[in-house]
């Protein structure tokens, strides 16, 4: 094994009480509203996974004061406005990031070039930029939208645009662009997507209206409003509380709590197909914070059996697929995920690489262009082996996926750019060796 690699060891039951990093989406949204808004904006719980911070730099290229006041406490002093940047914009490994950088500077007669790292740099662009386009902004790129892209704003007038697809990266680039466009800016969502950008519009002192129908979902911002700065306090992200949870629910004896989660129904998708499972997973202690419901959720180990997963529950699931396959691998009968296409292209293409690494574990697997089925090992005579190498591409999901696999299987797991996990949950390795895992 290589210094760079991670491994997975089965071990004795995970037990414990964490918190899991603030959540992605929202840390995203507070660093870039606070910038265009006027005053300041306070954060607490923030996420400082280099995802983040990455937007928190590019922030301060397009003229805003963002400031680390303590561990995950920001505070964000905005001018009402983007300024052109002095420099290019180095997004790193953030596709929300930039996609929603993009939508708000469009909005301000200036030009920005960003770029990203090697994976950021492969990833389309163009499902943010045609709405764009659409509203007045212009742009020079690689082919197919890529990055480096030089962007040119100003001068835009509102839309109606209906989602070809389901992306809440898409819906909040348009509405952060209507917000400095003239006339109003229509979003329609066939199926509804997560509302982050909404809810944080409005607790900025924007008006947005939501109206949802039998053909789906409607969101009308008018233009020419301003934002006002506000606190926004973080909650824990779901996407991170999935792999502690998924990881109890498959070690024998294991019981775990992940304090202070968000329960926002377009991000509970995962949660609803494990209950479904057959999971012991309970949430207590609901409350509100900041403007989402929070709570506390508890896993105790469980028998699972495979289920057919909705297709139309894969907005609120999206990032959650490889940790449910990897629950899916400890289950009795098939797991059957279909319309879930956007996975080729996240971070890498991750229907692919969960089957590739799956199946290097002795887990059967049939993969298909929009999505895959796992065939669970529970009762059969082929256990989820493990006792293999996992190449990553760099995603820090499937890495993280893989190594919580590795806890529960014959034999141990290792993945390979292991670094890569600092994106969305920074202390990942600490925090499951605090629960009792063997990860090393």
């Amino acid at each position: 094994m290589s210094t760079a690699d991670l491994s997975a060891r089965p071990g004795a039951a995970l037990t414990g009480t964490i918190r899991v990093p603030g959540d992605k989406s929202i840390s995203h949204r507070s660093l870039i509203l606070g910038a265009l808004a006027n005053g300041v904006t306070t954060v607490e719980g923030l996420l400082e996974g280099d995802d983040v911070l990455a937007t928190a730099a590019a922030m301060r290229a397009f003229g805003a004061s963002v400031t680390r006041t303590g561990p995950g406490a920001w505070t964000i002093e905005g001018q009402g406005r983007f300024v052109e940047p002095g420099d290019i914009v180095d997004c790193g490994n953030a596709g929300t990031g930039v996609r929603l950088i993009m939508g708000a500077a469009a909005g301000f007669d200036l030009k920005a070039t960003f770029t990203g790292d090697a994976s950021l740099k492969k990833r389309p662009m163009g499902r943010v930029l045609t709405p764009l386009g659409l509203m007045g902004a212009t742009w020079l790129s690689r082919e197919g939208g890529r990055l480096p892209l030089t962007l040119s704003g100003g001068g835009l007038k509102g839309v109606r645009y209906v989602l070809p697809m389901a992306s809440a990266q898409v819906k909040s680039a348009v509405l952060l662009a209507g917000l400095n466009a003239s006339g109003e800016t229509v979003v329609a969502e066939p199926e509804a997507t997560r509302d982050h950008t909404e809810r944080m519009l409005r607790a900025f002192g924007a008006s947005v209206d939501v109206t949802d129908a039998s053909e789906g979902r409607t969101i009308r911002l008018q233009g020419g409003q301003s934002l006002t700065g506000c606190h926004v306090a973080v909650p824990g992200d779901p996407s991170s509380a999935a792999f502690p949870l998924v990881a109890a629910l498959i070690t024998p004896s294991s019981t775990v709590t992940v304090e202070g989660v968000m329960l926002n129904p377009l991000r509970t998708g995962l949660f609803d197909t494990l209950i479904e499972m057959g999971a012991d997973l309970t949430i207590a202690n609901r409350r509100d914070a900041g403007g989402e419901e929070v709570g506390d959720i508890t896993a105790r180990y469980s028998p699972l059996k495979g289920v057919v997963v909705p297709p139309e529950r894969a907005p609120a699931m999206i990032d959650e697929y490889p940790i449910l396959a990897v629950a899916a691998a400890f289950a009795s009968g098939s797991t059957v995920m279909r319309g879930i296409g956007e996975m080729r292209v996240k971070e890498s293409d991750r229907i692919a690489l969960m089957a590739a690494g799956l199946s290097a574990c002795g887990v059967g697997v049939e993969e298909e262009p929009e999505g895959f089925t796992v065939v669970g090992t529970a009762g059969g005579n082929h256990p989820v082996r493990g006792e293999t190498r996992v190449t990553t591409h760099g995603d820090h999901r499937i890495a993280m996926s893989h190594l919580v696999l590795g806890l529960a299987a014959q034999g141990s797991v290792t993945v390979d750019e292991p670094g890569m996990i600092a994106t969305s949950f920074p202390g990942f390795v600490e925090l499951m060796q605090g629960l009792g895992g063997e990860i090393g």
